[in-house]
């Protein structure tokens, strides 16, 4: 049979009671790469006269056009993500007050989390962050309140201010958080994976069953002129019943 485009991949965690199965979503590509070490045995002649074979593991590694919370929290740092996220608000513009007090409320003061830098709006430097008191050409932030305090030789500026803060509504009951802890080495997610495709021809349907996986790696990067696609790696290995991994094939090729 043929098989066309990435397929659909599926993980379904296994240590926990009443898992949930996650659609990776948005796949661009798996691979299943099976492979066994062989042993060759040599006599005075230039080919082998037996081959052993040894071990074998299989790498699986599926990159993404989506990030997953769900899929990454429990597939890979085995915890669930909470409701709500931290934004950042890059270069919100802001004029010094011209008279005293020289400070500025960021937008969303009442949710601040971090300062996240400030420049001058008309050549782009940074402003030096201070505790206290601040000089011409530095500033100061009540984290509490979001309030950034100016020195009177910045009186009529325009500044840019970067900050980062707790998600209001509708976004903080639509997104999800991750804080990774350090755990202990040894205890890991486990979970299944189910790949399936179909051949464009017949319809019929290919499909492969990782039984017991293992997250082995996740990377991503970003580009100025693409999509950010995440790469997730791992690894299956057999189950209590001593399977692995089975293949289902919807012809008789």
């Amino acid at each position: 049979m043929f098989v066309f485009g990435s397929g659909v991949l599926i993980g379904t965690q296994l240590n926990v009671a009443n898992p949930t199965p996650i659609n990776f979503g948005l796949v661009q590509k798996v691979s299943v790469d099976t492979s066994v070490s062989v042993k060759e045995l040599y006599g005075q002649y230039a080919f082998p006269v037996a081959v052993g074979s040894g071990t074998r593991k299989v790498q699986c590694k599926a990159s993404l056009a989506r990030f997953s919370a769900q899929a990454l929290g429990r597939l890979w740092y085995n915890q669930i993500p909470s409701l709500g996220s931290k934004v950042v608000a890059f270069a919100e513009a802001h004029p010094v007050p011209a008279t005293s007090p020289y400070t500025v409320t960021v937008t969303n003061g009442a949710n601040f989390v971090a300062d996240q830098g400030v420049t001058y709006a008309s050549t782009g430097n940074p402003l030096i962050a201070v505790a206290s008191s601040p000089a011409t050409g530095q500033y100061s932030v009540n984290t509490a309140t979001g309030v950034y305090t100016f020195a009177a030789g910045d009186s009529g500026v325009n500044v840019l201010i970067t900050y980062s803060y707790t998600a209001t509504s509708p976004l903080s009951t639509n997104s999800q958080n991750l804080v990774i802890a350090n755990p202990l080495v040894g205890p890991t997610s486990t979970f299944s994976a189910t790949l399936f495709a179909s051949d464009p021809t017949t319809n019929a349907q290919f499909s492969v069953t990782l039984n017991q996986c293992v997250a082995s790696k996740f990377s991503f990067d970003t580009n100025i002129e693409d999509f950010s696609k995440p790469d997730f790696e791992f690894q299956a290995f057999a189950n209590a019943a001593g399977q692995v991994m089975s293949f289902n094939f919807g012809d008789l090729a």
